[in-house]
């Protein structure tokens, strides 16, 4: 699948790697920096998803999207993300994710803010699920001047494939892209219910607050890991 993320806001907090662990499919463990696992809390615009290096599906291919991650690694070195929660607006994407075994779900998921830096404009999202009521509210201004190019940035947003499980086995999802262009941002705003219902608790104001511009990437064919089979 052939994509846009656009207007990429990531906020990050420290867990202990047990925690991390619970979630990990079988083959792999949490990828742990400066002695932490870490969850991410991440916002973006899908823009023009298509199958292929063809067009973008019309009206499907476009919407926003906020998912709860962890940062997942297998024996070899190979990073990846396990998902906890992918929030988006489109029911149709919804249900074909979560038949491919992609926690998806159906949610009222709106972008907050302006294309890219606009002067001090911020960017930010909301999310309101349709059954159950949790919630996420979440903004930042960015910094166009302070680029993050410090190593926890690069760990957190460097990853290149999705950890899964499929059919009772565990499966790599490779995705290719240039590396983000990321940028420092001031967190103004954060009400979040997500990480929480994901089954993760966190205290505090996230250490790591980013936010990208975007890039245009696309997915590869899934691999099952040895491990599993």
């Amino acid at each position: 699948m052939d994509q846009r993320w656009l207007d990429a806001v990531f906020l990050h907090w420290r867990i202990p790697e047990a925690v991390a662990a619970r979630f990990m499919p079988p083959g792999v463990a949490p990828d742990v920096f400066d002695g932490s696992a870490w969850v991410g809390l991440i916002g973006f615009r899908m823009q023009g998803a298509g199958v292929g290096r063809g067009p973008g599906i019309p009206y499907f291919g476009s919407f926003n999207e906020i998912n709860v991650r962890l940062y997942s690694r297998e024996p070899d070195g190979t990073r990846g993300v396990v998902f906890r929660s992918l929030d988006a607006s489109r029911l149709a994407v919804v249900l074909a994710a979560r038949a491919a075994g992609i926690p998806y779900v159906w949610s009222r998921a709106s972008y907050v803010g302006a294309d890219g830096f606009a002067g001090s404009a911020s960017a930010g999202y909301s999310v309101r699920r349709f059954r159950g009521g949790t919630r996420s509210d979440f903004s930042v201004v960015p910094e166009p001047d302070v680029a993050a190019t410090d190593a926890l940035s690069i760990h957190l947003t460097a990853r290149f494939g999705l950890h899964s499980r499929f059919r009772g086995r565990t499966i790599y999802v490779p995705n290719a892209h240039s590396a983000w262009p990321l940028y420092r941002a001031q967190l103004i705003g954060l009400e979040d219910q997500l990480v929480r219902a994901a089954g993760i608790e966190v205290a505090g104001q996230p250490e790591s607050v980013l936010f990208s511009p975007g890039v245009h990437t696309q997915f590869g064919r899934p691999r099952v890991l040895n491990s599993t089979m």
